[in-house]
């Protein structure tokens, strides 16, 4: 995980967005539950990196940590976040909601829950872009909301302007939701399941614009999701995730059709596809483990099929798989015994 090169100055310049040994914690009545561990992971300008794996992975959790929205008594209890090169993870509260919406902007499943049905549309993203440009006039704003309704592709912006939530389609209300993450000009979006509830023609035309973004607008995006044929379609990178850790990550082409994981090759090969027909796809034995019920070792083996008994004992970590990382004793010495 190196610093991007400017092209012009030959300097080293730092990722929008780096994570190392992030740990997240919630205490408990039988001890302290370990939600995120040791996940580590880069975003550079201009990236999207996928972040895949079963419901209780951490997708979620990880993209809540980054934020700054844990709820309490959750906790960072290691690690570092660094946005820009600037440490954030042990910001004071009040400067932490500074950067969100202005620095780090957030795109969540349902957008109903972003948008206020009592307010229209102009009037939320006119207060938003005040609250992060307060020099800006009342028609400033207008302009600036009125702009980015027109760059997330809503029709006659001018007249949607005043009009409420209720009024909107839900692919429509989820590009004014992603107006409204861009309205404060953010370094990095995090982007958790944006597409789930929505058609697969919509969906299409959501994913082509949060790519025209980070290629146009340079920003980072952290797209959290379960659907692979979503992180083949869009992302340059992709983490997946189990049991809280970071057990495989590497660009899209070779993790998707190259994983070197066995977790990750569950997962592609449960993809279906259309050039190879089959009675039934691959599945994965077994199930997600449950938070605080987390096998030793590598918390994958019981589900493995290439698992030995060093993975009952000890927990690999990110090495060096061929053009990804993976955390597999199959990668560090060539077995599992």
């Amino acid at each position: 995980m190196t610093s991007v090169r400017g092209e012009a100055s030959g300097t080293a310049v730092p990722p929008v967005l780096e994570v190392r040994d992030l740990r997240v914690e919630f205490p408990a009545r039988t001890g302290t539950l370990v939600a995120i561990d040791q996940v580590s992971f880069d975003i550079a300008r201009g990236e999207i990196l996928g972040v895949v794996g079963e419901s209780g992975a951490g997708k979620s959790m990880t993209g809540t940590a980054l934020i700054g929205l844990l709820q309490a008594p959750g906790r960072i209890a290691a690690g570092s976040i660094r946005l820009s090169g600037e440490r954030i993870d042990n910001l004071p509260p009040p400067r932490q909601r500074l950067l969100r919406g202005r620095r780090i902007g957030a795109i969540f499943q349902d957008p109903l829950t972003s948008l206020d049905p009592l307010f229209t549309v102009g009037r939320q993203l006119t207060e938003t872009i005040r609250t992060h440009f307060p020099a800006l006039s009342g028609e400033e704003a207008r302009a600036r909301a009125i702009q980015l309704l027109t760059e997330v592709g809503i029709a006659d912006p001018v007249n949607r302007f005043a009009q409420y939530p209720h009024q909107f389609s839900g692919g429509m209300r989820q590009r004014i939701v992603i107006a409204l993450a861009l309205a404060g000009e953010p370094e990095l979006i995090i982007a958790d399941e944006p597409t789930t509830a929505l058609d697969v023609s919509i969906q299409a035309q959501i994913l082509a614009l949060l790519k025209r973004l980070a290629r146009e607008k340079n920003t980072a995006i952290m797209l959290v999701t379960h659907d692979m044929g979503v992180i083949a379609e869009i992302a340059d990178r992709v983490a997946v995730m189990y049991a809280g850790r970071v057990v495989e990550i590497g660009p899209v082409e070779a993790v998707v059709h190259r994983p070197s994981h066995p977790y990750a090759a569950g997962l592609m090969a449960s993809i279906p596809s259309l050039n190879h027909q089959v009675e039934r796809l691959a599945q994965i034995d077994g199930a997600m483990p449950r938070l605080g019920q987390w096998p030793q070792g590598c918390a994958f083996h019981p589900r493995c099929r290439q698992s030995g008994p060093r993975c009952t004992t000890r927990s690999p970590v990110l090495a060096d798989a061929g053009a990804t990382k993976a955390a597999c004793f199959l990668h560090q010495g060539g077995t599992a015994l």
